[in-house]
């Protein structure tokens, strides 16, 4: 029995001591990617709330400290304020047309029996463009002049309902969304369907059998038991569009004007067309804030509506 027990505490010293040692070696794996994250995210990240305070141009050597002159004349700024007002109505106007295309998309491929890959694959197909080309492609189909839309109603002889998308401050912003959903509604559908799949079947022939019709099937039991696909998907799509830029960049510089700029846009503008890092800088710090608070209200809200659920 001595024995016995000597050699099982013999054996679990040896594999105490290997547990011990696996922490200090399994560094060297994420040693390279954590230097990396550190000189190209960490660093970078904290080095703005020092440039946030000067007057640098990002090309000369001097930097001025000017104190918190920028972030005065940022709240002072009507085209802050346009460029907050527009990223608030593109953010809720992609939150919900988003997901509720999602949504409505993720059921019909559930319901599709034949060839449901395909049509899975064809849905998600625009998320793997990039922005730069999907911007393009979007941009000559709301082109004015040879436009796939306005030749449409020319064909048709609806010339007097032509609009010119993205040279009207009015369409402009509308443009934007509609090319954002359309790129983004696929990416959703396949978290919402994978919520799809993950009911019972059971729970909508219990259902059926009480005599619920498909809309009250929906409402009460597909709809509650979405609700943690729905969480992240309007985290994600809220981040997504708080951050909008490709789109814009190409579609429509931000014009005309200043209609379609957004905070991500104006920080770009503004450090790199008008060289004012510092006060670019500073933008970004408020976007930063800005994403934090949202999340964190958005996770808040939507876990709460989980437990209730």
């Amino acid at each position: 029995m001595a024995n016995t027990e000597t050699i099982q505490a013999a054996t679990k010293s040896k594999a105490l001591s290997k547990k011990k040692k696996w922490p200090a070696f399994s560094i060297l794996f994420i040693l390279p990617s954590f230097i990396l994250y550190t000189l190209f995210v960490i660093y970078p990240t904290l080095n703005s709330f020092n440039l946030s305070f000067t007057n640098w141009d990002g090309v000369s050597d001097t930097i001025h400290y000017i104190g918190f002159d920028n972030f005065v004349e940022m709240f002072h700024s009507e085209r802050v304020y346009n460029a907050l007002k527009n990223t608030l109505i593109i953010s809720f106007s992609l939150v919900v047309l988003e997901n509720i295309l999602a949504i409505l998309l993720a059921m019909l491929v559930d319901q599709v029996r034949w060839l449901k890959n395909l049509f899975r694959s064809i849905f998600y197909f625009p998320v793997l463009l990039s922005g730069i080309v999907m911007g393009f492609v979007w941009a000559i189909i709301f082109n004015y002049n040879f436009g796939v839309i306005n030749q449409l109603l020319d064909r048709i002889g609806l010339e007097s309902l032509k609009i010119d998308w993205l040279g009207s401050p009015k369409y402009a912003l509308l443009a934007i969304i509609i090319t954002t959903v359309w790129k983004g509604a696929g990416y959703y559908m396949i978290i919402y369907l994978a919520g799809l799949q993950g009911i019972p079947p059971e729970l909508h022939e219990a259902a059926a059998i009480d005599g619920a019709n498909r809309w009250q099937q929906f409402r009460h039991v597909t709809f509650p038991l979405l609700a943690g696909a729905m969480t992240v998907c309007i985290m994600l799509s809220m981040i997504s569009a708080l951050k909008i830029f490709d789109q814009i960049a190409v579609m429509t510089d931000g014009g005309p004007g200043f209609a379609t700029e957004t905070l991500t846009y104006i920080v770009y503008k503004v450090g790199f067309g008008e060289l004012r890092q510092g006060y670019g800088t500073a933008l970004s710090l408020v976007l930063f804030v800005l994403i934090l608070v949202v999340s964190l209200i958005q996770i808040k809200l939507l876990r709460k509506r989980e437990v209730q659920m």
